[in-house]
């Protein structure tokens, strides 16, 4: 029973059932009607009857007084007993629904009876229940009562999305009289459309929550304008209460039989379990036999692929599945992946790569066991063959100092340095600046950070035949540029390398591409300087974790870059004009230069060519198809004339 309907029952009795505190008027027959009133239960406009006919009698003004107190009481008891009736009706209800869910047998029968029965209580066109799905990420109609649209019966809605969704993220009631003018959700076309094909007006909507989480919302709505007053807001939290409850046990009834099906099923692993530990020593004996005669990664993958029967193949952490590798790295543990099986391999917290079986879905726990071991042994092979590697990566950081700190060397020594590290210097090459951007909580950590990047970036220098060295805080790199590629290319690539293998953000400046550096090593210190202002650009730009190379910046790639390239920068940002003018010896580029000097003003610009106003637009049009449609963009406009004015420079203007 509730705390009201208790509160309710406790009030003493008074004169005619009238609410307690309330002083009884003299017995002097002006009850009486309000007392038939009451008893057949009478519409509270037929109350005002008793007092108009005295006034249309002629009564005394003392007894027309005695008939109004009469009536407002009368009123207040009516009042009163409509409102014990209704939470007697509640209660009924709540009590039915709860003896349901205490013999649930079919969980749809359960919560359509709490919709039907929210709908009644609650005197509204619409009753309706909707739960998450988990599984595609949003949420569904389970029940409805009252509808008519066939839209809104089948809507699903991404999570956070319309009054279902501010329900669900605050875990709290929310209420809307009109649903088209409430701006504090998010309104979708798929919503707004369902909610108007059902004609809802106002709607109350309660969350279903299972201890901290919000797995439906049980909402009431109208085809008009209405304000949910406080108690019809808890009853509907009530029912959405008994619903939550219903499905919960209806989540263990399943759990329960799921578990009692596995206990079927133990007597069979039991029998499995001999040939299973039997496995397991062979594959320890592979790994430690591998281990014992310096075998590599690959050995391991080989053995571990004949044991479990399948193909395994080491991958390197920018090459296996991402969030899989996270996940495993986060958990210890292989993961799966579709069809494949991750297991990460690390070492002090560093993501080294990831050993990968291939078409294996339904992996035995033990099997999982032993790729989880061959994972373990591939890292300390790895760290093994890191500290074989780590003498070179001092090598190949000593050459790169030299070349950034001495200009006068002997390209011959420098060639012979450099080819004993596989490292090409007449190639052509790029030099990257990188450093992290997460923030340090002390010095420790901090130098912690910058030792791992240097490690990620020699390890990077050395498979790609390049060279790394810890630097200003940073990392420098000397990466060769293959053909096709653009040093911006490079630099993003490397910066997502570099972020994936130390779990940070790493921003990366990249120099122009530089070439002969055997013969003019002070290239290098040169290009090491653009590739730092390239960095400083990206941070105060706010594209940490990005890369980029002077090229990228517009106009401002002019003032970032070792050597002006203008005749770069004009092609970038006007070439498909003057290859168009070229091409048909139109007048694209004396046009728009026209229209930027005359204020980007149609009309000023036709006078100033002595054109139709048409055949200026027609020219703008063709511009905009050209370079695209944010060409009058103030920074875009500002870098078109700037190429305009070069231009104008670099080639006689048309007469």
């Amino acid at each position: 029973m509730s705390r009201d309907h208790v509160q309710s029952a406790e009030r003493p009795a008074t004169a005619a059932g009238a609410p307690a505190g309330a002083a009884a008027p003299p017995d002097d027959g002006t009850q009486a009607p309000f007392l038939e009133l009451l008893a057949r239960g009478a519409s509270a406009n037929a109350y005002e009857q008793p007092v108009l006919l005295a006034r249309a009698e002629g009564r005394p003004a003392d007894r027309i007084a005695a008939l109004e107190e009469a009536k407002v009481l009368a009123l207040r008891v009516r009042a009163e007993l409509e409102g014990r009736r209704r939470r007697e009706a509640e209660l009924s209800a709540l009590f039915e629904t709860a003896h349901d869910l205490a013999g649930l047998r079919d969980l749809d029968a359960v919560l359509q009876a709490i919709v039907q029965r929210a709908r009644s209580l609650l005197g509204t066109d619409v009753a309706y229940l909707s739960l998450n799905d988990p599984v595609r990420g949003d949420t569904y109609m389970r029940v409805t009562e009252g509808s008519v649209a066939a839209r809104f019966q089948q809507l699903r809605l991404g999570m956070g999305e319309g009054l279902g969704g501010l329900v669900a993220q605050t875990a709290r009631p929310y209420v809307t009289e009109d649903y088209f003018d409430d701006e504090r959700f998010q309104h979708t076309h798929t919503i707004d459309t369902g909610v108007r094909d059902e004609g809802l007006v106002a709607i109350l909507g309660v969350p279903l929550t299972l201890g901290p989480h919000v797995i439906g919302v049980l909402f009431a709505a109208d085809r008009r304008a209405r304000v949910f007053e406080r108690e019809q807001i808890a009853l509907l939290g009530s029912f959405a209460a008994l619903a939550a409850a219903a499905i919960d046990t209806a989540n263990l009834l399943t759990e329960t039989r799921a578990a009692l099906a596995g206990l079927e099923r133990a007597n069979e692993i039991i029998r499995d379990r001999s040939a299973v530990i039997e496995r397991a020593s062979d594959v320890h004996d592979r790994l430690a036999e591998l281990v014992l005669r310096g075998g590599g990664v690959h050995d391991v993958a080989a053995a571990v692929s004949q044991v479990l029967n399948g193909r395994v193949e080491f991958a390197e952490a920018s090459e296996a599945p991402p969030k899989a590798l996270e996940a495993s790295r986060a958990e210890g543990h292989a993961v799966r992946h579709g069809d494949d099986w991750i297991a990460a391999v690390t070492a002090g917290g560093e993501l080294l790569g990831a050993l990968v079986l291939y078409g294996h879905p339904a992996l035995d726990p033990v099997d999982q066991r032993t790729l989880e071991r061959a994972a373990m042994v591939t890292s300390l092979l790895l760290l093994a063959r890191r500290s074989a590697a780590e003498a070179e990566q001092r090598v190949r950081g000593e050459l790169l100092d030299d070349l950034l700190d001495a200009r006068d060397r002997d390209p011959r020594l420098l060639r012979d340095r450099a080819s004993r590290l596989h490292a090409d210097l007449d190639a052509t090459h790029v030099v990257l600046a990188a450093r992290l951007d997460g923030p340090a909580a002390d010095a420790g950590q901090e130098a912690d950070a910058r030792r791992r990047l240097w490690a990620a970036a020699s390890h990077l220098a050395a498979t790609r035949q390049g060279l790394a060295a810890a630097r200003d805080g940073g990392t420098v790199l000397l990466l060769p540029l293959a053909p096709g590629h653009t040093a911006t290319d490079l630099a993003r690539r490397t910066a997502r390398q570099l972020g994936t293998a130390v779990h940070e953000a790493v921003t990366v400046g990249a120099s122009a591409p530089v070439a002969g550096l055997a013969t003019h090593p002070d290239q290098v210190t040169a290009a090491y300087a653009e590739s730092r202002r390239c960095l400083d650009t990206l941070r105060l730009l706010g594209r940490s974790g990005d890369g980029a190379a002077a090229e990228d910046f517009g106009f401002l790639g002019l003032l970032l870059g070792g050597e002006r390239d203008v005749t770069g920068f004009v092609e970038r940002t006007i070439g498909p004009l003057v290859a168009y003018d070229e091409r048909r010896g139109t007048e694209l580029l004396r046009t728009l230069d026209a229209y930027f000097t005359c204020g980007m003003s149609p009309a000023r610009t036709k006078d100033e060519l002595h054109v139709h106003v048409n055949t200026v637009a027609q020219r703008l049009e063709r511009v905009g198809r050209l370079l695209g449609e944010d060409w009058q963009d103030p920074a875009r406009a500002l870098e078109i004339q700037l190429a305009l004015r070069l231009h104008r420079f670099a080639v006689p203007a048309r007469h």
